[in-house]
């Protein structure tokens, strides 16, 4: 297993069914990279035996080529930055980012200015928590992580805490500055969006497992299960005389799915009803139901039908999997 950051058939049990791994991947050095999954499949559990919060049951953990798995979290040089931040109120905002370092001298002062300064908070030591912004308080967070000069950023939802306008913006910034900074980033999400925006790479877990791990690109146009399949993006499922209508190749037990863009209207294909139509601006979203009863989700031009218009569909590209688990 090559990497800066390196697991290797770790495991963690937590109960006689509640099991997350083994795991084997690895993390290469400057890389971001993103834990997807849904609630309770292990992300950051994931993130808690890399930083030594929770002991793994089995396999080896690596960090810059040292074993690290039985090494206590102080001496990893992991920094965290916690979902709610665990900023301290009573403390403005250097003494919080210089909460974990070791006394209170001259260099300590000037690694404190230097983290300020990386995330763009030059002159705020002496502001009050209270009196930050959401964003400015996660930055104060990620200072307090960078403060110590760790090998590792792990980051647990680092942006589940800002109103939802304000995180498009504030990912483009997180993404820019871990990347000027050059440091190995790990961070658990449960959107795709933000997965795919901020990580270089994403890792899909569930239950404990690793469904598959590469770049967006890779997860949304060749997913490894049909897990991924319908967890990154939108997906419309078809089994058996539904699947065939839209592709007469496949085999007994295998399902399809295809991407709302992937269907099309024309003049040919399986006969439909639009049921409702959901205008986002360039493209809408049409709800049609098709002769046989399924409701699929297209995506096309706003003028391309109307609510109870006869249509008929066809598919520009179907993924296949043999009846498993979605």
């Amino acid at each position: 297993m090559s990497g800066f950051v390196t697991l290797d058939g770790v495991r963690k049990q937590w109960s006689a069914t509640v099991t997350v791994g083994p795991l084997s991947f690895g993390v290469a050095q400057g890389e971001i990279l993103a834990l997807l999954g849904p609630s309770g499949s292990g992300k950051t559990t994931v993130l808690r035996l890399l930083a030594g919060f929770e002991t793994s049951d089995a396999g080896r953990i690596g960090i810059g080529g040292e074993d690290v798995t039985a090494t206590p979290p102080a001496r990893r040089r992991c920094g965290m930055v916690f979902q709610h931040y665990a900023l301290f109120p009573h403390l403005d905002v250097g003494e919080n980012v210089a909460f974990g370092l070791a006394g209170q001298g001259k260099a300590n002062a000037g690694r404190i200015v230097d983290a300020l300064k990386l995330v763009g908070l030059e002159g705020f030591e002496r502001r009050r928590v209270q009196e930050l912004s959401g964003g400015q308080q996660q930055r104060v967070a990620l200072a307090r992580a960078l403060a110590p000069e760790p090998r590792v950023l792990l980051l647990d939802e680092p942006l589940s805490n800002l109103d939802p306008a304000l995180r498009e913006r504030t990912r483009r910034e997180l993404r820019a500055l871990i990347k000027r900074v050059g440091i190995t980033s790990i961070f658990v999400t449960h959107e795709q969006e933000e997965a795919f925006d901020l990580g270089d790479r994403v890792a899909v877990l569930e239950s404990g497992r690793l469904e598959q791990l590469g770049t967006a690109e890779e997860l949304y146009e060749r997913p490894a299960s049909l897990f991924v399949a319908t967890f990154v993006g939108r997906a419309n499922v078809l089994r058996g005389p539904a699947a065939r209508a839209f592709d007469g190749g496949i085999k007994d037990g295998e399902v399809i799915v295809v991407r709302p863009e992937r269907l099309a209207f024309g003049a040919a294909g399986v006969p439909a009803v639009v049921r409702e139509r959901r205008y986002t601006g360039a493209a809408a979203f049409f709800l049609v139901e098709t002769d046989g009863g399924d409701r699929l989700e297209v995506l096309a031009a706003p003028e391309a039908a109307r609510v109870g218009d006869r249509v008929h569909l066809a598919a520009t590209g179907v993924l296949r999997f043999a009846g498993a688990r979605a």
